[in-house]
């Protein structure tokens, strides 16, 4: 990651090394915030963001389940979003985050303050270029996604991603790139920070929204792609023998993009190689968000 100049905060901008907040924020002891990753994306025309309406109205819908009370509009929040991708230089990545700011102990949030920032950065290949060019090794890890019944898995929820980080530490010090995690009832729900998706006997398979995933933007836009392309997508539970078993597995998220998986828990993916679909998809995405397919022009909000 490399840091930029200027951070948005609570309606304006401050230098990176001046965007602070009291040890005893609610949000940094008890994880009491929402968050976004965008993508942003040089093109023909200068740089867009990549399908930003639909990011922001997840924000907003995780403020919704977290009974935050924002004082921003969406249209707000979008334009605060673009004016942090200007004043800064190369950005590929923008952060925005509301949290609870105030300085209180205990787990009772309410007339606790908020404070929403916006942080532009350059990221770069979030999984590195090796595991996206040769494929990425996965292992399941002994730590579940929190399901429905115990958390807001389908919110970008901060603390929840404390058992993604400890999944994802478990992955790279077992010398993997990712970990898979499972669900309440043992099925495949996703990976640390990426959607999940296997291709077997002709047909694309990911979980369903119910089964504790995050409904991925990147996932929701491979699956319109890959439809266009006449694939059959479906929804459905996913084993970890159908993952094992499968011709070819892949992850898709903003950060993580398209990347295949050619082994997990030391099982080969099919040929041990990035499959045809996976490349394919991984192409026609490349094309899409750096606006070369103009059937998508939709989903880009350009500078």
């Amino acid at each position: 990651m490399e840091k930029t100049s200027k951070i948005w905060m609570d309606g304006g901008f401050v230098d990176w090394d001046d965007a602070k907040v009291h040890v005893l924020a609610h949000g940094l002891n008890y994880g009491t915030g929402v968050f976004e990753g965008i993508r942003v994306y040089e093109t023909s025309d200068g740089l867009a963001i990549f399908r930003l309406k639909e990011h922001v109205k997840r924000l907003l819908d995780g403020c919704k389940v977290m009974c935050f009370d924002l004082p921003y509009t969406a249209e707000e929040v979008t334009e605060a979003i673009k004016e942090t991708v200007r004043i800064n230089k190369k950005v590929d990545y923008v952060k925005p985050c509301v949290f609870l700011c105030g300085e209180a102990v205990g787990l009772n949030p309410i007339n606790v303050p908020v404070k929403f920032t916006i942080t532009a950065i350059y990221l770069g290949s979030y999984l590195g270029k090796e595991a996206q060019e040769k494929g990425a090794t996965l292992i399941t890890s002994s730590w579940f996604r929190p399901w429905n019944l115990a958390s807001p898995a389908g919110a970008k929820v901060n603390g929840i991603y404390v058992t993604s980080c400890l999944a994802k530490r478990e992955a790279v010090t077992r010398g993997a790139n990712e970990a898979v995690m499972l669900n309440a009832q043992g099925n495949v729900a996703e990976c640390s920070g990426e959607n999940i998706f296997i291709y077997k006997r002709g047909k694309l398979y990911t979980p369903k929204t119910a089964d504790s995933i995050l409904e991925g933007i990147t996932r929701n836009s491979i699956m319109e792609i890959a439809s266009d392309l006449g694939y059959d997508v479906i929804e459905t539970e996913i084993s970890r023998i159908d993952m094992y078993t499968a011709d070819e597995v892949f992850m898709t998220g903003t950060a993580a993009e398209i990347t295949n998986a050619t082994k997990i828990d030391d099982r080969i993916i099919g040929d041990g190689k990035p499959g045809k679909v996976g490349r394919e998809l991984a192409d026609k995405y490349a094309d899409v968000v750096r606006g070369k397919d103009p059937r998508y022009e939709k989903w880009l909000d350009r500078l």
